[in-house]
């Protein structure tokens, strides 16, 4: 198994972000959005396409780290489970807690980013687990 491989790294972060559009369309949008205290005209004045772009970036270069652990471990399948909602639970929630206590954001604001984060690294995880 090679250290970077294209298409795990691009189907991971695609299962990462199919998950963010549903989380924070049809599942979480209107309380994520009364959470974060944003109108629909703010919602809807951000540049969509540097947004979705950037946030596919970010998550290819999070599932780049996380298909190069895998490769470097070799591990049990569970244990790429184990990778990957580590990950979410141990590095980027404290991050992203530590970021909303200063600015002082909602804890249903924290939660729901926090649900996406295990539930994006859990599908990510998922679609690995087919390239093994």
């Amino acid at each position: 198994m090679s250290d970077f491989a294209l298409w795990p790294v691009l189907a991971g972060a695609g299962a990462f972000f199919v998950v963010g559009a549903l989380w924070y369309g049809v599942i979480f949008g209107t309380a994520w959005q009364k959470a974060a205290g944003m109108s629909d005209d703010q919602v809807q004045s951000g540049n969509m396409l540097v947004i979705f772009g950037l946030t596919f970036l970010f998550e290819i270069l999070i599932a780049m780290v996380l298909w190069h652990l895998i490769a470097r471990t070799n591990p049990a399948p569970h244990v790429v489970m184990m990778m990957s909602v580590g990950f979410a639970i141990g590095v980027m929630i404290p991050a992203v807690g530590i970021h909303y206590l200063y600015l002082r954001k909602s804890l249903a604001h924290f939660l729901i980013d926090s649900g996406h984060m295990i539930t994006g690294m859990a599908a990510m995880g998922g679609v690995f687990l087919l390239f093994l």
